[in-house]
């Protein structure tokens, strides 16, 4: 199956990480018709525009918006991203409380108006509200995840490509767990190319990696966001770019694998919390791999990343 016909991507919320995901998804030409939807109606009117003046040069794609929720009718996709925005050296678990309740009255409305939609919930914590999304809605596993840490994996591949001297799509590695400060990387399964990442050795002879180094590259990629936060105030050009690229992969019907964030059923023993592992990523939504092998110590982390968010969401319950 092609690109739905006459695709249709609603972004919720025209901040500015969503409106980073329209322009993104403008220019890559992800959906045929980019909508975005926010409570502001001046705000969501200037960025509509703004985004529209420049349509000569993205292609076929077109963008309405406004503050009526009617204009996320008929979407395919619909990615979330309206919420209080993470302030400097507050957690992405310290919003929970305030976005839970925007998300919990905001899901029943949009499901009215795109009943076959498929959701991505970008909105902080993303784990901890796609349960409580997943709840409110009644939607099945597959069709309500979130970006996870789809974002944190092109962080990790993104400096391990820097260090090893090779193209970032020749690192396979992946960040799993929460996206936040309990996740951490799959090192039992990164390789560049076919090479395990500890044996690989830098074409421009700089030693091999360290264990050490693998993990200080983690604790970097973890507080990355932070970090960007500190000097500007939000992260929204590189999760504007990885939204649209999971809103594609959806539309095109890619069986693409991606680490989202589903509500996991028996995935390791882990059930009713979100967390990020490899999923294929079709137009029938995100389906975890259950084959995904975590050595002893993964799980372990694994299953604190769980606790970690199922205390938060039974919380805000």
């Amino acid at each position: 199956m092609s690109v739905i016909e006459n695709s249709k991507l609603t972004v919720v919320g025209a901040g500015a990480v969503g409106s980073s995901v329209a322009y993104a998804a403008l220019i890559r030409g992800s959906a045929r018709h980019v909508a975005l939807y926010d409570i502001a109606p001046e705000k969501t009117e200037a960025e509509v525009l703004d985004l529209a003046h420049g349509a000569q040069f993205t292609g076929s794609s077109d963008i309405i918006g406004g503050a009526d929720i009617s204009v996320a009718a008929g979407s395919h996709v619909v990615v979330i991203t309206a919420g209080a925005k993470q302030k400097p050296g507050q957690t992405r678990i310290e919003l929970a409380g305030v976005n839970a309740g925007i998300l919990k009255s905001m899901m029943p409305q949009l499901l009215e108006v795109a009943p076959n939609a498929t959701f991505v919930i970008v909105t902080n914590p993303c784990d901890v509200l796609t349960v409580l999304a997943q709840e409110t809605t009644d939607l099945p596993y597959e069709r309500i995840f979130a970006s996870g840490t789809v974002l944190d994996t092109s962080r990790l591949r993104w400096k391990i490509a820097q260090r090893a001297g090779v193209s970032i799509a020749s690192v396979h590695a992946y960040i799993v767990g929460e996206h936040g400060d309990t996740e951490f990387p799959l090192w039992s399964h990164a390789t560049i190319g076919t090479v395990p990442i500890l044996d690989w050795v830098p074409l421009d002879g700089q030693p091999k990696f360290t264990v050490d180094e693998l993990d200080q590259i983690a604790v970097d990629v973890r507080d990355a966001a932070y970090k960007v936060i500190q000097g500007k105030g939000a992260t929204n050009y590189a999760i504007g770019l990885s939204s649209a690229r999971i809103v594609e992969a959806l539309l095109n019907d890619e069986h693409t694998v991606m680490p989202v964030s589903t509500v996991l059923d028996d995935f390791h023993g882990v059930s009713g919390v979100a967390l990020s592992v490899p999923s294929i990523v079709s137009s029938a939504g995100a389906e975890p791999i259950r084959q995904t092998a975590f050595s002893p110590n993964e799980l372990g982390l694994f299953r604190r990343s769980a606790d970690a968010l199922r205390e938060v969401a039974d919380s805000l319950r």
